[in-house]
C-alpha cells in the first residue's frame, strides 16, 4: 500500500498556521483586561478576523530576506570605509547634512522600534500583532544601518559623537523627538495612525527617496545604501499604515471622526518635523537633484491627493492643512536655514551664505519668492562676513508648546509676517506657530504643557553640567548651555575657516596626489 506524499502547502495556508492559528482567546482572565488599550480611544472592533495583512510573511521567510539585504549592505558599507569613501563627497560642507541627519533620524527610528513593539503587545487580532512585530525589528534595523553608515564620518570631522546625548536636550531635534514622544504616549491605534499611515505613507518618501538621491549624487554611497535598502522595508511599512486606516473605517462609522481627527493632527505634525528636510535638500547638498518644493509637489501633494481621493469613499476627507502646505512649500526651507545660519554656536553642524549660483538655483527653482524674500537677506549676510562680522544671533528663542519648532513661519497669506498664536490654560500662556498647532494643543492640552522646550529649561536652570549652583546670583543660563550639551566648539560657527573644511582639503589633496 502507498501512501500519497503529503500536499505542500500553499503560501497562504503556511502564514496562516504560521501567525493566525497561533492566537487564542484567553479563558481565566477577560480579553479587555490583557490588552487594556484597545477600548479608550473609543475606537469599536468588531472582527479582527478582518483585518488583511499587506505582506503575508512568516518569521522564517523574513529572517532570510532580511538577512540577504544585510550582506549586501555591509559589503558596500566595508568597501566604502576602506577605501577612504569619506574623500569622495562632492566637498565637505555635504557632511553637515550627515551630523543632522544622524542627530535627528536614527534615535527616532528607535523610539518607532519601541512604539511598535508595545504596539504589537496591545493589538488583540494576530494580523496586526505579527506585522507590528516585522515592523519593530525593521525600525531596530534601521536605526543599527544608519549609524553605521555614518560612523566612518566620526573618525574624521567633528560632531557627531554625541547625537545619543543631544537628541532628549537639544533644541533643534526636539520637534522630531515630541512628535514620537506624543506618539508613542498615545494609544495603540493613534500611534498606527501617526506612523504608520501619516510619517511613513504619507510624508517620509520625502526622506528615503529625493533626500537619499541626493546623497547619491553627492558621493556618498554609504548613506545612499542605507537610504535605499531602508526603502524597500518602507513599502512594508505604508501598506500597513494604509491597510490600519481601512480596517478602522470598515468596522463601525463611528471611528471615522476620531480617525479623521488623528489624520489632520499627524498629517501636520509631519508636515513641521520635515522642515529641516527641505532645508537639507536645497541647502545642504553642495550638488542638488531636485528642490524641496518640487518634492513637495510630488510625493505630498500629488500622491497624497491621490490617497485621499482613495479614502474618500470611507468619508475620510483632505486634512485641514493640506492648503497652508502648498503655501508653505514656498517659504519653509528658507526661513528653516536663515534661523539655523543665525544659530550657529548653538549646534553641531556648520552653516553658510550660498556662493552666486547656488543663490541662482534657488531663484530658479522658487521664481515667486526666494528673490523677493530671502535672497536679500543671505547677500546682506555674505557681505557681512566678508566684512569679518558674520552675523549671529545669542538670544534664546521662542518655540512652539505643540510641534517645539522654533516661531519662525510667516502668516499663510503674509509672508512678511510671523505667525504667531497663544492659549491660556491654568492662567499660564502658551505660544504657538501655527493655528493648527493652537488646534492641536487646545484639544488635549495637558499632553502638551509638559513639553520639553530647551529655552525654557535653560532660563529656569535646569540646563547646567552637574556641579553648577544654578541658585547663586551670578548664575548665567547661557554661559553653560554648550556644556550641557557637550557641543563640540570646533563644530560649530561658519563652516568657512572651520577645521573640516580646513582638513577635507588637505586630505583630498594628499589622496588626488597620491
Amino acid at each position: 500500500m502507498t501512501t500519497a506524499p503529503p500536499k505542500k502547502l500553499s503560501l497562504k495556508e503556511r502564514y496562516t498556521l504560521m501567525t493566525r492559528d497561533l492566537a487564542w482567546d484567553t479563558t481565566y482572565q477577560p480579553m479587555s483586561k490583557v490588552y487594556p488599550q484597545v477600548g479608550y480611544e473609543g475606537i469599536k472592533i468588531h472582527d479582527w478576523n478582518r483585518w488583511e495583512d499587506p505582506f503575508r510573511l512568516t518569521m522564517d521567510a523574513y529572517w532570510k530576506y532580511q538577512a540577504e539585504k544585510e550582506r549586501k549592505l555591509y559589503a558596500i558599507l566595508d568597501a566604502f570605509n576602506q577605501n577612504n569613501g569619506h574623500l569622495t563627497v562632492t566637498d565637505a560642507r555635504y557632511i553637515n547634512v550627515l551630523k543632522l541627519y544622524l542627530g535627528s533620524t536614527p534615535p527616532l527610528e528607535l523610539m518607532a522600534a519601541r512604539g511598535f513593539t508595545n504596539m504589537g503587545r496591545q493589538m488583540v487580532g494576530a494580523g496586526p500583532r505579527v506585522a507590528c512585530l516585522m515592523q519593530a525589528v525593521d525600525e531596530y534595523r534601521h536605526f543599527q544601518t544608519q549609524i553605521h553608515s555614518v560612523s566612518n564620518y566620526n573618525k574624521y570631522y567633528n560632531g557627531l559623537d554625541e547625537f545619543a546625548h543631544q537628541q532628549s536636550r537639544m533644541w533643534y531635534l526636539s520637534d522630531g523627538k515630541s512628535f514620537f514622544d506624543d506618539a508613542i504616549t498615545a494609544g495603540p491605534f493613534e500611534f498606527m495612525v501617526a506612523i504608520g499611515f501619516a510619517f511613513e505613507y504619507v510624508l517620509t518618501n520625502i526622506l528615503f527617496v529625493p533626500f537619499i538621491s541626493g546623497a547619491a549624487y553627492n558621493g556618498d554611497l554609504a548613506a545612499m545604501t542605507v537610504g535605499f535598502s531602508a526603502q524597500s522595508d518602507e513599502a512594508r511599512h505604508m501598506t500597513l499604515g494604509l491597510e490600519c486606516i481601512k480596517f478602522l473605517l470598515e468596522q463601525d462609522p463611528d471611528n471615522l471622526p476620531i480617525v479623521q481627527r488623528w489624520i489632520d493632527k499627524w498629517t501636520w505634525r509631519g508636515t513641521r518635523k520635515l522642515g529641516a528636510v527641505g532645508m537639507m535638500m536645497d541647502y545642504m547638498l553642495p550638488k542638488r537633484i531636485m528642490s524641496f518644493k518640487e518634492a513637495w509637489e510630488i510625493y505630498f501633494e500629488q500622491n497624497g491627493s491621490a490617497l485621499f481621493n482613495d479614502l474618500a469613499r470611507y468619508g475620510i476627507k483632505v486634512p485641514a492643512c493640506f492648503s497652508q502646505t502648498v503655501v508653505e512649500k514656498e517659504h519653509v526651507s528658507h526661513q528653516s536655514w536663515i534661523g539655523f545660519y543665525m544659530k550657529s554656536r548653538a549646534m553641531s553642524f556648520h552653516t553658510w551664505v550660498p556662493g552666486p549660483e547656488e543663490l541662482d538655483w534657488l531663484s530658479e527653482k522658487y521664481p515667486n519668492t526666494f528673490d523677493r524674500f530671502y535672497r536679500p537677506t543671505l547677500e546682506h549676510w555674505d557681505k557681512m562676513e566678508k566684512q569679518g562680522k558674520r552675523f549671529v544671533n545669542n538670544t534664546q528663542p521662542m518655540n512652539c508648546q505643540c510641534c517645539l519648532n522654533t516661531i519662525k513661519y510667516n502668516e499663510p497669506d503674509d509672508p512678511m509676517s510671523t505667525c504667531f498664536r497663544e492659549s491660556v490654560y491654568k492662567g499660564e500662556k502658551f505660544h504657538f506657530c501655527s493655528d493648527h498647532c493652537k488646534a492641536i494643543f487646545d484639544h488635549e492640552p495637558e499632553k502638551y504643557v509638559q513639553a520639553y522646550i530647551s529655552s525654557h529649561q535653560a532660563l529656569q536652570g535646569n540646563c547646567a553640567p552637574e556641579g553648577v549652583d544654578v541658585t547663586a546670583n551670578d548664575f548665567d543660563p547661557a554661559r553653560y548651555m554648550n556644556d550641557f550639551w557637550r557641543l563640540d566648539p570646533r563644530a560649530t560657527g561658519d563652516f568657512n575657516g572651520s577645521d573640516d573644511q580646513k582638513n577635507f582639503a588637505a586630505w583630498r589633496a594628499q589622496a588626488t596626489t597620491n
